[in-house]
């Protein structure tokens, strides 16, 4: 048979083709990090389907997920509701091992988009075994310190990328106004002004954004910083009664000179996402409010990241919740809603969502708005080139580094409320050379309650096998003279404190532990035993009380009986920031975060 003579030519022209046509394959420019980031937005956006774009807006709780699950539904992110870990006390490399098992069926689908996996991470690390607990906002409110909550993010930062985990569910920026409300140890101040300078922690936990920068671009340093979340937009700290997840009734200029401040400057500083709230604004639900969610915070204030909704968020659009489904998909998803937090009925949410879009009930274009903002968060953070955690940052959690800043911190939070009668007669600071002194109190040996809500569990925990740290006993008995017999008795009767011919008395009461709804407390009376040890104590010999409470709480029938008064918030895990102001290592530095507090914790 005759050849053609061209016959190599071409055959040749055909292979080069062919390798020209892989080539071309294997170069997406989505996937080319020297691009520009609006051509990998685009070019990304371009080559997804309408089953890719609906599974990048959904978040799921890890209970529910597994590399097949976020395969088969392109899930866009997984998250670590409160206490959701992997194991009870699990190590960092437990958590990097799921982390990325999860990541691994992101990668494996048709266009390898990256799973982001959040957690809460609102004082420290506070799921995780091992983690330094820093004092809760409201203990930092107190301290009137920016640069020290800088640096407190950029721990936070390394401990939360020590587990593998790359975007954290904070700052909580609520201007709290009415101290019954449970969450309102998570606001740093009623003072919008001391909100707003409390952002400085958004630099710390994602970096310094460059002077270069665009008004409102989200911003992430490298794989030693996590991407933030500004939370919860926008009122949930002005509640009628302070009832969690309620109504704020106040006018527009209200809103936005109250409670707005702190979004402007977290925006300035590239935060890259924002967290809608549970709470009514004038009776509309924010999570169904277009008026602020797209036209304020997307038009007016240009935010570029992404809006994420809280925890089955979209459900609580209707009352009871869950009762209309498909109305809260679409009253969720017009507001400007990008990303849902669905944590367990994903399906459902996926099939809703898909059947408004093909029936143009929601209009592609609001997914697409949804999608480019999700994309330029998981761009900007470099999980295109970095999806995978290693072990190079595993002695990051609860390092001595860390600790040290918490208890720096917890030394700063301290409020002086009395010192004696008179100036002229403190009891402070403390002498540490004594025969014999006395602490007292159910919060003097309890780590679980000085640290408080949200620290392992959602709700906290009681006593001291939660995680490492020092209680407050524990570092009095460090910091006193070796001399000194320390007696602790945690309530005890008058007969005996008068009895035993003590020096002085400790007495360390407070709150229980308790997050969001089960923290709503309409008398902010303290539980006892609290009010009979410091009766009991207080009447008997000389004696400081530290109160460890989520907010100011009523302390002002005891007042008379009590010498000195200190406000010592929720701590943490370290103890001995306490002791140290107490023995007069260091001065007491701390302001009260509001007047709130002045009204209630009285210094007479």
């Amino acid at each position: 048979m005759a050849r053609n003579p061209n016959f190599h030519f071409l055959m040749g022209l055909l292979l080069l083709c062919c390798l020209a046509a892989m080539a071309d394959a294997k170069y997406a420019k989505y996937k080319d990090s020297k691009l520009p980031l609006n051509v990998r937005i685009n070019d990304l956006l371009s080559q997804m389907t309408l089953e890719e774009k609906v599974g990048q807006m959904v978040q799921i709780d890890r209970t529910v997920a597994s590399a097949e699950v976020l395969k088969k539904y392109f899930i866009g992110s997984v998250l670590s509701g409160g206490g959701s870990v992997p194991a009870k006390k699990a190590s960092a490399e437990t958590w990097i091992n799921m982390v990325n098992d999860f990541q691994k069926g992101s990668l494996s689908t048709r266009l390898g988009i990256p799973m982001i996996y959040g957690i809460d991470a609102v004082h420290g690390h506070n799921n995780v075994y091992k983690a330094t607990i820093f004092p809760h906002n409201i203990g930092l409110g107190a301290t009137r310190e920016p640069e020290l909550v800088k640096r407190i993010g950029a721990a936070t930062a390394l401990e939360v990328r020590a587990t593998g985990i790359p975007y954290v569910f904070a700052p909580c920026i609520a201007v709290c106004r009415d101290p019954r409300w449970g969450r309102c140890y998570e606001s740093y101040s009623e003072d919008p002004k001391v909100v707003q300078a409390m952002t400085e922690i958004i630099p710390g936990l994602q970096g310094d954004i460059p002077s270069n920068s665009h008004k409102g671009v989200p911003f992430v340093a490298g794989n030693k910083k996590v991407a933030a979340c500004a939370k919860h937009f926008v009122g949930d700290g002005g509640t009628t009664e302070g009832i969690n997840e309620n109504n704020t009734v106040i006018n527009r200029h209200g809103l936005l000179s109250i409670h707005m401040p702190g979004y402007y400057n977290s925006i300035i500083k590239g935060v890259a996402t924002v967290m809608v709230s549970y709470s009514s604004w004038n009776g509309e639900k924010m999570h169904a409010n277009r008026d602020l969610v797209t036209g304020f915070l997307k038009d007016t204030l240009r935010f570029r990241g992404f809006v994420i909704s809280d925890w089955e968020g979209i459900d609580r659009i209707t009352s009871p919740p869950h009762a209309n489904y498909s109305y809260s998909i679409e009253a969720g998803l017009n507001a400007g809603i990008d990303m849902i937090m669905v944590p367990f009925k994903y399906k459902e949410f996926i099939d809703g969502l898909t059947s408004k879009v093909k029936n143009n009930i929601i209009p592609i274009s609001r997914i697409d708005d949804a999608v480019k903002r999700i994309l330029r968060v998981k761009f900007v953070m470099g999980l295109f080139e970095n999806p995978l955690a290693d072990l190079s940052l595993v002695n990051q959690l609860g390092s001595q580094e860390h600790r040290e800043l918490a208890r720096e911190a917890v030394r700063k939070s301290l409020v002086l409320l009395k010192n004696g009668e008179s100036a002229d007669k403190p009891l402070l600071p403390l002498p540490k050379k004594a025969s014999k002194i006395l602490v007292a109190g159910t919060q003097a040996d309890n780590l679980g309650h000085q640290c408080g809500g949200w620290t392992i569990e959602w709700q906290g925990l009681s006593g001291n096998d939660l995680t490492e740290g020092t209680t407050i006993l524990t570092a009095i008995k460090d910091t006193v003279d070796s001399q000194t017999k320390v007696v602790y008795k945690e309530n005890p009767d008058a007969a005996y404190v008068k009895s035993n011919d003590f020096s002085y008395a400790i007495v360390v009461v407070g709150e229980h532990s308790y997050a969001e709804t089960q923290g709503d407390n309409l008398n902010l009376t303290i539980p006892e035993p609290g009010p009979s040890t410091i009766t009991n104590v207080c009447g008997s010999v000389k004696c400081v009380v530290v109160i460890i409470s989520g907010r100011p709480v009523v302390i002002q029938p005891y007042l008379p009986s009590i010498d000195a008064l200190v406000a010592a918030w929720l701590p943490g895990t370290e103890g001995h920031g306490v002791a140290d102001v107490l023995f007069g290592d260091y001065g007491f530095t701390g302001k009260l975060p509001g007047l709130g507090s002045r009204l209630l914790i009285s210094s007479q």
